[in-house]
């Protein structure tokens, strides 16, 4: 690695109203290194990465490319820079060839296109960085990795010697994510310069040169990586020392609470979502689903809420009294009304979980505002409730009738977990519950979700951090094209054998069975 800088950022200064995003920062990144950047929620970081791509302007600050200032107003600035930035969320047209994307809206002077050109280069710089990529292949044919692959040799292919790479690694399995990091090193031995946006301390430990931690708008601290170890990183991104460990005590006289059996949704455009999903949730555990993006997760959740119909398969519900329910065919108002408490925070925080021009206090009346009795709407309970959530979840907002989505995403999700933990549920599901969320606030939806655990509500957690699923859940449901490839004990698995599982569309003997 050189010690010659790729970029310099000097005192770059960004405010949107009374909010200071980025104060004063100075980061700067060598030229063949691999550059984290670290920080809560809020802290800047997203701010900082789009001045260098182009989407904002700062109000102060300067930008140094190779040692010469350059002004970066715009992304096509920003890529005749040499800057190319791979968002989490993939900009690419579907019915379009991986060739055709990585040259949209992309005109070489006084060159003419040549299909057949293009897609020679793009495998010259598959095989230099060792990419797996197929030119002629179309978007919606391929994977989530693939479709990766198409947005970073985009940016190769446009010149680009500095990549941002923003959560590169949320929607991977574990295989793909070493291929990814390979790639990421060959990258860096070729003199590429490299920034990385992740929550995840593992990977900033075993891919990152340095690590820039961002707190409160500010550059706190810049660390060589072999100098620092997790717990200190986590520490500096929240100002006080930080517990990395997550509690899970033993499950303690379990029984079946949700049952479902050969469930199967086709969504309106003819594809199958689900197809024959079986398992059962139980009482006091946490039950984990895994899988690539796209796999089955939202649609298995929305069908238990009654949000979607299925097409066959039954969703049983157990009650402690004993006998069984069916949920079949019942929306979530006639579910409430047969006395069955199922709690849900889905993927869509501000769509689907709360509405974002109400405050707290409207937002707890949601779940209950239809069981009101006259004109009047009662707001005492719901006002005690927002009060409660805020004082004990801590959520900062400036009051309980502030308007929620212009909260940070942190609060906003403790608000949304709070107020669906408050319904003394039978059953929880929680869909991404802390993507994209900082390490502190992550583990204060852990530790809810234990304590509902030890009260006997029986869980039901999808998530993409492997390591998570592994230290916080009792067994994990792996999807993989709307399939149950496996059932594990989250105790004694490892993230290898349900990297496998996840991309194994094989239902074989006992990985399709229940592991207890």
């Amino acid at each position: 690695m050189s010690m010659e800088a790729a970029v310099e950022m000097r005192g770059i200064t960004k405010s949107f109203g009374t909010v200071m995003a980025n104060d004063h920062i100075d980061i700067t990144l060598r030229k063949g290194e691999i550059l984290a950047l670290l920080g809560e929620n809020g802290s800047g970081k997203t701010t900082l990465v789009n001045i260098l791509s182009g989407i904002y302007y700062p109000d102060e600050g300067r930008v140094f490319i190779d040692g010469r200032e350059t002004v970066i107003s715009s992304p096509t600035d920003a890529y005749a820079a040499g800057i190319g930035m791979i968002h989490q969320h993939f900009k690419l047209v579907d019915v379009f060839t991986a060739a055709e994307n990585i040259v949209l809206g992309y005109n070489e002077a006084g060159r003419k296109f040549n299909l057949k050109e293009t897609s020679e280069r793009i495998r010259s710089i598959a095989a230099r960085y060792g990419f797996e990529i197929d030119p002629d292949k179309k978007i919606y044919d391929m994977s989530v990795s693939e479709k990766q692959t198409v947005e970073i040799i985009k940016a190769l292919y446009r010149g680009a010697r500095i990549l941002i790479l923003d959560e590169p690694t949320a929607v991977l399995t574990p295989q793909e994510t070493d291929k990814l990091f390979d790639i990421m090193r060959n990258m860096k031995n070729d003199g590429r310069s490299i920034i990385i946006i992740t929550h995840k301390l593992a990977e900033v430990m075993e891919i990152s040169d340095r690590v820039a931690l961002l707190r409160g708008g500010k550059c706190v601290d810049v660390l060589e990586t072999s100098m620092t170890d997790s717990v200190q990183l986590a520490s500096l991104m929240v100002g006080r020392s930080v517990s990395l460990e997550i509690n899970r005590p033993a499950v303690v006289g379990p029984q079946d609470r949700l049952v479902l059996s050969g469930l199967t949704y086709i969504d309106r455009d003819g594809v199958k979502r689900l197809d024959d999903v079986s398992f059962t949730a139980r009482s006091g555990e946490i039950l984990g689903i895994a899988g690539v993006a796209g796999s089955g997760q939202k649609e298995l959740l929305d069908a238990v809420a009654g949000l979607i119909p299925l097409d066959s398969g039954s969703v049983t519900y157990l009650p402690h009294s004993g006998g069984t329910i069916k949920l079949n065919g019942l929306d979530p108002r006639q579910i409430r009304k047969l006395g069955i408490s199922i709690s849900f925070v889905p993927e869509d925080r501000l769509g689907m979980g709360l509405v974002g021009d109400m405050g707290m206090t409207d937002n707890m009346m949601l779940r209950t505002f239809d069981e009101g009795k006259g004109f009047f709407v009662r707001r005492n309970e719901p006002r005690k409730l927002a009060d409660k959530i805020k004082d004990e979840l801590d959520v900062a907002t400036p009051g309980i009738n502030f308007p929620v989505r212009r909260l940070s995403g942190g609060n906003v999700q403790k608000v949304l977990v709070g107020r669906e933990i408050a319904a003394s549920p039978a059953v929880l599901m929680l869909a991404y519950a802390v993507r994209g969320l900082d390490i502190n606030t992550s583990h204060v939806i852990y530790d809810l979700l234990t304590q509902q655990k030890m009260k006997g509500t029986a869980v039901i957690y999808v998530g993409e951090d492997l390591d998570v699923l592994m230290s916080l859940c009792d067994r994990i449901v792996v999807l993989v094209g709307g399939q149950v490839s496996g059932v594990v004990d989250a105790r004694t698995t490892s993230k290898e054998e349900i990297g496998l599982l996840m991309t194994s569309y094989e239902k074989r003997g006992d990985l399709g069975s229940e592991r207890q």
